[in-house]
């Protein structure tokens, strides 16, 4: 599903625009981006858990020569799906 198939969907659901629908949806993403840009964490209640998490430094190879390289830290999002979302992706 992409982003227009899930607005269509949502704006079905809910009974409101394709317009409003995709307001909504992007409202969502940059409440989500600016919350995890300041290091805080969403909870949603049985859907999941939006965090970031700190990757420390590590040591890898550049595929190409093969040459030992030092990938520096970095901080990354993550998801952690709920019980309740679990429990239907289950059933």
């Amino acid at each position: 599903m992409n982003k227009s198939e899930l607005v269509s969907a949502m704006s079905e659901k809910a009974g409101l625009t394709k317009k409003d629908t995709e307001k909504a949806l992007k409202a969502f993403e940059d409440v989500v981006m600016e919350e995890l840009k300041n290091e805080r964490k969403i909870q949603l209640v049985g859907f999941g858990t939006f965090e970031v998490s700190l990757r420390k430094e590590r040591t890898g190879r550049n595929p190409k020569t093969n040459e030992e390289i030092t990938i520096p830290e970095s901080k990354v999002p993550k998801f952690k799906a709920g019980k309740a979302l679990k429990d239907i992706v289950n059933s």
